[in-house]
Formats: C-alpha cells, sequence, structure tokens
C-alpha cells in the first residue's frame, strides 16, 4: 500500500488553519489576562531559566492567574485544553486519572510536584495518577513537550509535567484563601501563607477537598452509588539566601486521601462502598546554589514515598514504593556564546515485596548563540540501571528567530523508560526485561504580535522493545501470562495548533487544536485523533470577567462516541484582592465518557470566593 504524505493525510481545516501562522494581522491590541500564558521564562526545556525565546523545545506554561476560578476544578481540566494533551479518567474526582501527551501513555510523562519526581515506584506502569489532583495550591504548570530523557533520563519519552505549589512573589506577608462550594455536596477550602524579607522566601499552604461524587461506572448502565473523594494536603517551602550569595533551602508537600471507586462488577445490591483505596504520601527536598568561581552548582536531596491500599469486596491490596535520588548540576559560560550545562545524579526505587533498583546518570548539555536570531541546543545523557544496563539518550533542538516577531523551531531526540520494579519482580514480572526505546522529531513555528501568538507544531513519535503482558510468556511461572517483550513498533504522528488573539480593552479569543494518527501495531494508549478547544474572555468597565470555554473531542477509539462540552466561568471582584466567582460546567449537560464504561459530570454548579491580603 502506498502513503500518503503526513500532511495530505491531515483534514483541510487543519491544513487552513496551518497557513494562517504568518498570515494573520498585527494589529492584536493588549487584552484581558489570557486563561492561558505562554509565559517569558521556562524552567524546565534547559533545565535552568532561560527565555521561551531561546528554547527549540515546544513549551507551555501557566501561570497563578490561569487557575483564577479553577481552584477546586481537577487540574486534568486545565491541562487538556493544552495541545497535545488527553485524559483517561475511570469516573469522578479521585478515581484513576492519566495524562497522555502526543499521544503516549502516561508512564512516559514523567511529573515533578516542587522538583521531586512522584511518578509512583510501586504501580504497574509508574506514572503519578491525576485523579485526584485540583487546581488549589498550584502557583504553576509548566508542560516541556518532546523527548527529554537526555535531560531527564528514564519516563521522559512524550516530555516532562512541572507543578510548583505557592511561593513568595512580594516583599512582607501575605495571606491567601478560597473556598468553593457546589455540585455533588463538594467543598473545597485553603489558606496560604508567603514571606519574603531580608533573603528569607517562606512559604505554606494547606487544602482539603471533599465530595459525594458520582458512581465511577456510568449511571446509564445500572450503577447508582455514588463514589466520594476526600484528600487534605499540606505544602511548605523555604529559601535563605546567604551573606555569600548562596542560597539553602527546603520544601516539601504531605497528602493523605481516601478515594470510592467501582470494580469491573458494579454497583451490586448489598455491597455499598466495599470498593476504595486509601493513599498517603510525602515528598521532601533540600537544595542549595551556590557559585565558586564561573560555575554555578544546584544540589539537590530528594525523597518520594507512597503508601496506598485498595481494597475491594473486603480484599485489601497494599503498595508502598519509594524513591531517593541525589542531584549534582553546574552550569558555565565557556566562551564563544556558549552556555554548558553538566551534572549527574543517582535514584534509588523501592517497591515493598518488589524489589528495588537504581539508575545513575550523568549528562552534559550545550546551548551555542549563533548571532542574535540562533540557538542550538546540544543534550547527551548516559544511563546506567543496576538490572538492564546502560542507555545513551541524545537530543538537539534549534529556534531561529526571524523578523517580525516569527520563530521556527526543530528537534530531533531519543529516549528509554527502564521496566518498572512491578514488571521486574512482581508476580507476573519477568527480572530480564530490557528498557523500551523510543526516537521523537518535531519541527515548529509561532508567530507573535503584542499579547497575542499562533503556534503550529508537527511531530513524530516512534516506541519499540515495549513491555506488555503476554498471554504465551512462561518466564514468571504464571499459567495465564507475564509481561515480556512484545513484537510490533508504536507510532504517532500529528500537529498541535494554539493560539491567543487579544482585541480591544480587556478582550480575547484563544483556541488549540491537536491532531493525531494513530499507528499503532501493539495494545498501547488509546487517544482521540482530534482535540479542539475553544474560549473567548472578556472584562467588563466593573471589574467583572466572563469565559466560555468549548472542547470538542472526535475521532475516537473503542467505539467511543465524540462529545462536545461547554463550561462558563464568571468572576468578579467584591473589594480589592477578593473576588466571588460562578463556574458552570458541562452546560449543555453532555452525557459523554473518557473510558468506555465510566461515567462522567453532568452539568454541575460550582460558587467559591479567593482573597489575598
Amino acid at each position: 500500500m502506498t502513503r500518503r504524505p503526513f500532511f495530505l493525510t491531515l483534514p483541510p481545516t487543519l491544513i487552513a488553519a496551518l497557513s494562517l501562522t504568518t498570515a494573520l494581522p498585527a494589529a492584536a491590541q493588549d487584552g484581558a489576562q489570557a486563561p492561558y500564558v505562554l509565559g517569558g521564562i521556562t524552567l524546565t526545556a534547559n533545565r535552568e531559566a532561560i527565555e521561551l525565546s531561546r528554547s527549540g523545545s515546544s513549551v507551555s506554561v501557566l501561570s497563578r492567574d490561569a487557575l483564577n476560578g479553577l481552584e477546586g476544578q481537577p487540574l486534568s481540566r486545565s491541562l487538556t485544553r493544552l495541545p497535545g494533551v488527553t485524559l483517561s479518567q475511570q469516573g469522578p474526582l479521585g478515581t484513576l486519572g492519566a495524562l497522555q501527551l502526543r499521544g503516549a501513555p502516561a508512564q512516559y510523562l514523567p511529573v515533578l510536584i516542587d522538583g521531586i519526581e512522584v511518578s509512583d515506584p510501586a504501580a504497574t506502569k509508574p506514572y503519578y495518577d491525576m485523579g485526584g489532583q485540583i487546581g488549589q495550591g498550584i502557583g504553576r504548570m509548566e508542560l516541556l513537550r518532546g523527548a527529554q530523557s537526555a535531560l531527564y533520563g528514564s519516563r521522559a519519552v512524550a516530555g516532562v509535567l512541572s507543578l510548583q505549589s505557592l511561593r513568595p512573589t512580594e516583599d512582607g506577608l501575605r495571606h491567601h484563601f478560597g473556598i468553593e462550594a457546589g455540585s455533588y455536596d463538594t467543598l473545597t477550602a485553603s489558606y496560604g501563607a508567603t514571606l519574603r524579607r531580608n533573603g528569607t522566601d517562606l512559604a505554606f499552604q494547606v487544602s482539603h477537598v471533599r465530595t459525594d461524587g458520582f458512581s465511577a461506572l456510568d449511571e446509564n448502565d445500572g450503577n447508582s452509588e455514588d463514589d466520594g473523594y476526600e484528600a487534605t494536603r499540606l505544602s511548605f517551602y523555604s529559601a535563605q539566601e546567604l551573606q555569600n550569595g548562596a542560597v539553602i533551602g527546603f520544601n516539601g508537600f504531605w497528602e493523605d486521601s481516601t478515594g470510592d471507586f467501582d470494580d469491573f462488577l458494579g454497583d451490586v445490591a448489598g455491597t455499598p462502598g466495599d470498593d476504595y483505596s486509601e493513599r498517603e504520601s510525602y515528598g521532601l527536598r533540600g537544595f542549595a546554589r551556590f557559585a565558586t568561581g564561573a560555575i554555578d552548582h544546584d544540589i539537590a536531596l530528594t525523597r518520594y514515598r507512597i503508601d496506598r491500599t485498595s481494597v475491594s469486596d473486603g480484599f485489601e491490596s497494599p503498595f508502598t514504593g519509594t524513591r531517593t535520588k541525589l542531584s549534582w548540576q553546574g552550569a558555565a559560560d565557556i566562551g564563544q556564546g556558549v552556555r554548558a550545562v553538566f551534572g549527574a545524579d543517582t535514584e534509588k526505587e523501592v517497591s515493598e515485596g518488589n524489589g528495588e533498583a537504581r539508575l545513575n546518570g550523568v549528562f552534559v548539555e550545550t546551548t551555542t548563540a549563533l548571532g542574535d536570531r540562533i540557538d542550538i541546543t546540544t543534550s547527551l545523557r548516559r544511563d546506567d540501571h543496576s538490572r538492564f544496563g546502560g542507555f545513551t539518550s541524545g537530543r538537539v533542538a534549534a529556534v531561529y528567530r526571524a523578523p517580525g516577531d516569527l520563530l521556527f523551531r526543530a528537534a530531533i531526540g531519543n529516549g528509554f523508560r527502564a521496566p518498572s520494579l512491578y514488571e521486574l519482580f512482581g508476580d507476573y514480572g519477568d527480572p530480564t526485561l530490557r528498557r523500551e526505546a523510543s526516537r521523537t522529531h518535531e519541527i515548529g513555528v509561532e508567530k507573535q504580535w503584542g499579547d497575542s501568538h499562533l503556534r503550529a507544531t508537527a511531530f513524530w513519535l516512534r516506541a519499540d522493545s515495549l513491555i506488555g503482558f503476554d498471554f504465551a510468556a512462561t518466564a514468571c511461572g504464571q499459567p495465564f501470562g507475564c509481561y515480556a517483550q512484545v513484537d510490533g513498533t508504536a507510532r504517532r504522528r500529528g500537529v498541535e495548533i494554539d493560539g491567543r488573539y487579544a482585541f480591544g480593552a480587556g478582550h480575547a479569543l484563544t483556541a488549540s487544536y491537536t491532531f493525531i494518527d494513530n499507528q499503532v501495531d501493539v495494545d498501547w494508549a488509546r487517544v482521540p485523533e482530534r482535540v479542539l478547544n475553544l474560549g473567548a474572555e472578556t472584562t467588563l468597565a466593573t471589574g467583572t470577567t466572563a469565559r466560555i470555554d468549548l472542547q470538542h473531542v472526535a475521532g475516537r477509539t473503542a467505539g467511543l462516541d465524540d462529545f462536545t462540552i461547554v463550561d462558563l466561568l464568571v468572576s468578579h471582584p467584591v473589594r480589592d484582592n477578593a473576588d466571588a466567582y460562578l463556574r458552570l460546567e458541562n452546560v449543555f449537560d453532555e452525557d459523554y465518557q473518557w473510558v468506555r464504561g465510566y461515567g462522567t459530570s453532568g452539568r454541575a454548579f460550582y460558587a467559591g470566593l479567593r482573597a489575598s491580603f
């Protein structure tokens, strides 16, 4: 069979949108705060702060202002409005939720919270469960797309998601308060305090969420029992600048939650509330930043632990995992417009009852400025795993800043995922498993004018040596199969488009579109072919802001129907630094599913108040 060129397989509307990237008028004026902002700095693309215009990677940055009025909403809902992001959620808040970036499974997207990786070391597939994470307490989000193993090691195949808690932004003591109530007897509340004084930064926040929820398995299939969720979270941050300019600090978080779910039998009469999970986790990080001569140093020691127990029909399944990591990073200007970042790290993962493994890595990255318009970044990393041996990752990214605020980006790289401890040593594991390997490349163009922008990126991803469940495998000694290296190659290719058009005084339109051509020879992530997000916002003379967001998901797999949902948000200042808001989700009460058989929220109302003083 003769394949058509990739771009000829795209819908005509998408080709037209691509052609507009450089054709939109440059007459947009400054407008209101965008719900999704590009931000001026990226902290993850080069492992140190750099202007977004100098990064060859595709990055989305969401500020704290972008989450105003969305504090009680699942954080995944905000993330799925970004290009390239889809969701797999098995019911209401607190049930299993997995983020998929560029069509890759969730275990290919490491998640960092305040510099601590929170991918679950005890899970079959080690990823961060986003199902219970809400916007409350998040001060900044940064989504880095593309192969990043050359900087971040194992699992960073599709990208990296970094979440940052509350931080001081101005001198003095500030208090932050928020409360929200609404449908499904949902209540969220939070209090935070920040202090910046004489070289000291301190922050503390506590938040709580409780909801009765709705049935995890779809109510249309006869399930009637509500599946609720309750969680409490604490976070803290401290940093002190010393007289010699060095900075030392300590930060961390603690979370405790209980959430109901439905097993595959659904809601059986006489067994109410017998499927639930309890989870307690914490993360700690100590760090120091200092300079010796021309070299800037950054040393960090992190510890993450998760204890979770799944209870179903009276049967308990406990899982405990820990990750301890020590890292050092140096950076220096080495002349001729070249900046070098280099470092080493060692990481130990332990899963109680399922063994342990250590991963050591060293890396180096150079960014070369060719005049005022071109930056080329090359990255190389060598990892050594205590079980499968070594792997070398590389990446090259470039950006060209053409006249007229026009940027062209390109990147190519490879990555890997080490087998999880469960895949190696669990009841169905195989200790001889090798790593999964991948290759990715992308090209993009971005046009900016004032507060407006339009960006398009085409990407390709190929992964092989995949680890899956093989019913014919015998290495684990089980009669029904084992985890094994399976035949076949997984491929993804697609286009991401996002833009913002600001006009008048306080008005803006936003949009994002993702097209993914699903070429999968094996059982991999199931993602929709097309996701379209549209938004409009306005600010009135009274200070009232109104926003409407539409999301259309189409080209679903597994026979799932397409769907369209609409959300509304209205916010009004009640006094200085205090706003009341009303949020209406799923305005038209759309009946849809993210995962076959699992329910989603109908029309829901939420009202809240937030203040800072």
